[in-house]
């Protein structure tokens, strides 16, 4: 008679320890984004910086006065900044262990709100405003990237990250795959006046080079993208847009021209339908108010 096989239980896998808040800081951030690891530590090292104490010894006070001081940014920076902080906060009393226990005891961001974000979308750039935005750029470089991140809604990491194996010819234009959150790809088009100077502007330069590069051959940062959006919306007279408003820019204006919302949608790169549609909302063709009578 054959023997009953019994299934053993694999051994448990022995769970690490660790002994300082860089330990905790490194584990939190393991297998997140570049992009997000650079922005998440740097909230961390701020509000660090501000407690002056080890995160064992951050109480509710503590944070709160963090939370006070962020006030010379705006709402949706701050809601990033203790976001960040947060949820650093709840993976050390839930997810790590230290030498007798929990890294942290008590999680004192529960008690803490993050500040309300208005999502407004009504001071979208007009396609005027983007004309003039583009026009007034008198460096080409930075006037193909102005273009770039209008016409194809990318994200400011994607145009970052973005190298000229990335493009290929497609028709009379191009398409660019951008690689946006949780490394998800996409495929985007492009006309073929914009890749025409694509085009022009590479030359022999390389698959593996970065098509929007510093002098130095290097990709360009975020920060520095930001820096040539803002100066170019002051030269236009668009005070405050950054980046992710031309974003905004090609998703109204393209619905606007008839683009349907399933299409912007993968174009956009979002993961469901109800995120795309607040452009809907946000220039409506419709409303009960054009029902009513005159008064």
């Amino acid at each position: 008679m054959q023997a009953e096989l019994v299934p053993t239980m694999a051994p448990p896998l022995e769970r690490r320890t660790v002994s300082t808040d860089a330990d905790v800081v490194t584990l939190w951030l393991h297998g997140r984004s570049p992009h997000t690891v650079r922005a998440y530590a740097r909230d961390v090292a701020r509000f660090l910086a501000f407690v002056g104490v080890p995160l064992q010894a951050v109480t509710l006070q503590d944070l709160q006065a963090f939370a006070d001081s962020l006030s010379d940014l705006a709402p949706a920076s701050q809601a990033r900044t203790l976001a960040a902080v947060k949820s650093l906060l709840s993976f050390a009393s839930r997810a790590v262990t230290g030498d007798s226990g929990p890294y942290l005891r008590a999680n004192v961001g529960v008690a803490v709100r993050l500040p309300a974000v208005r999502n407004d979308l009504s001071q979208i750039p007009t396609v005027k405003d983007v004309r003039r935005l583009i026009d007034k750029e008198p460096d080409a470089r930075k006037r193909l990237l102005l273009r770039f991140l209008y016409t194809s809604g990318a994200r400011v990491a994607e145009v970052c990250s973005l190298r000229w194996g990335d493009l290929a010819e497609r028709q009379e234009g191009g398409q660019a795959s951008l690689w946006g959150k949780g490394s998800k790809g996409r495929v985007v088009l492009l006309p073929a006046a914009l890749w025409r100077d694509l085009c022009a502007l590479r030359g022999d330069t390389p698959a593996a080079a970065p098509v929007f590069a510093t002098r130095t051959g290097r990709a360009v940062t975020s920060s520095q993208v930001f820096r040539i959006v803002r100066a170019a919306g002051k030269r236009a007279g668009l005070p405050g847009l950054h980046p992710h408003t031309l974003r905004h820019a090609h998703a109204s204006h393209a619905l606007d021209a008839g683009c349907p919302l399933h299409v912007l949608r993968d174009g956009l790169g979002h993961a469901n339908l109800a995120t795309t549609s607040r452009y809907a909302h946000a220039r409506p063709s419709e409303s009960p108010s054009t029902y009513l009578p005159t008064v």
